[in-house]
């Protein structure tokens, strides 16, 4: 019985242990370099990061820009790299451009008639004849 019972204490011992140590392997892989790169290799600057009290970066994807008349327009930017994309929503419409071409400090989107330019803060599309300039909020 003794017996039984220091195995259990044993077996209940290294289970925890285990438990407690974690999956460091996993941990240390998600803390790479999360930056991404234009077409040229260099760190495309138009790409806002996150970075948490570690240090860690991650990318932000959501913002909310403004006209120049004053509207708010909503901005996501998908940063997957087999599908690198812009949302750009606005009055309940919703337009998705892809990545046409990005440069250090330009990324332009197009679909049809449709290109958006993104340098630093703003954000210019062109649709045809008009040109709707954006600027991003601090919201």
């Amino acid at each position: 019985m003794i017996k039984k019972i220091i195995a259990v204490c044993i077996i209940s011992s290294l289970i925890i242990a285990c438990k407690k140590e974690g999956n460091k392997g996993i941990i240390k892989a998600d803390s790479a370099n999360t930056e991404i790169l234009a077409d040229n290799g260099a760190i495309d600057s138009t790409i806002a990061y996150n970075t948490d009290i570690n240090g860690k970066k991650s990318v932000k994807t959501d913002y909310v820009y403004r006209a120049t008349d004053k509207s708010l327009v909503k901005v996501v930017f998908n940063y997957d790299p087999k599908n690198r994309t812009v949302s750009i929503t606005n009055n309940k419409k919703t337009f998705v451009l892809e990545k046409s071409e990005a440069k250090v400090n330009e990324t332009i989107y197009k679909k049809d008639d449709m290109t958006a330019t993104v340098k630093g803060d703003s954000l210019i599309i062109h649709q045809g004849n008009n040109i709707i300039e954006l600027e991003r909020t601090k919201i």
